[in-house]
């Protein structure tokens, strides 16, 4: 458990080293250099289990006095699918609350339902990243995170079992924001918002798609303002 600079939360953990899902435009590649037992893999491809990572959580939360809220995750998907097999990010959420720490998740999995027995905790909130209303689009940006449709269902399924539930829209991918804030604002309780901040790193796959105007400071401004509009004070930008 770090300090983070993130707004909103005062400390985060990563249960993993690596996503695998892979995202092309992911900020957090930087953190392939990090690997100890991919070194010279490429981001997404590989993944580290943090083995200890529980086991030094609750070693901290039993000494420390330090209050605030935690985030899982900041350079990681907390429920990407080796989640499934080890368990780290439910055995974290377990020790957090057994200490009374607010706890936020952000995620693009369909996983996070496992845990809705801990997720219904009113000091819980689950944000789901949905960047986009297309899965066409999902499949050139993202061709290994789960579907657009199924992040949809886990928000409507993690909403109508009373959790606090938001929605992260970034970054700002090719959309249409009528279809987005229709599929999206029955079950948001708050929406954040992003720009693409890392576009040369999927210049070419944009390019490639027709998207070249999706790659201008005029597409974030004009789907930012119609985001705003539809969603309306239930908005705010990370």
């Amino acid at each position: 458990m770090v300090r983070s600079k993130i707004t909103g939360v005062d400390f985060v953990i990563n249960p993993y080293l690596g996503c695998t899902h892979g995202c092309s435009y992911c900020y957090a590649a930087f953190m392939a250099k990090y690997a100890r037992l991919h070194s010279g893999w490429e981001w997404g491809s590989f993944v580290e289990v943090k083995v200890n990572v529980v086991d030094a959580l609750c070693i901290e939360l039993q000494k420390s006095r330090k209050t605030g809220r935690v985030l899982l995750s900041s350079v990681c998907d907390p429920y990407q699918p080796v989640e499934k097999k080890y368990e780290l990010t439910r055995q974290c959420l377990i020790a957090l609350q057994e200490h009374g720490r607010p706890i936020e998740i952000l995620t693009r999995s369909p996983l996070v339902v496992r845990d809705l027995d801990l997720l219904r905790h009113r000091t819980a909130s689950v944000g789901l990243s949905i960047p986009t209303d297309s899965d066409a689009v999902r499949r050139e940006l993202e061709p290994n995170a789960p579907s657009i449709p199924n992040r949809i269902e886990a928000l409507r399924r993690l909403r109508e079992a009373g959790v606090n539930t938001w929605v992260f829209i970034g970054p700002m991918l090719p959309m249409n924001p009528e279809r987005l804030h229709a599929a999206v604002s029955d079950y948001a309780g708050h929406v954040v918002i992003d720009a693409l901040n890392y576009r040369g790193r999927v210049r070419d796959l944009f390019l490639n798609n027709g998207w070249r105007h999706e790659l201008t400071d005029e597409y974030a401004r004009t789907t930012a303002r119609a985001l705003e509009m539809l969603f309306g004070s239930r908005v705010s930008h990370a």
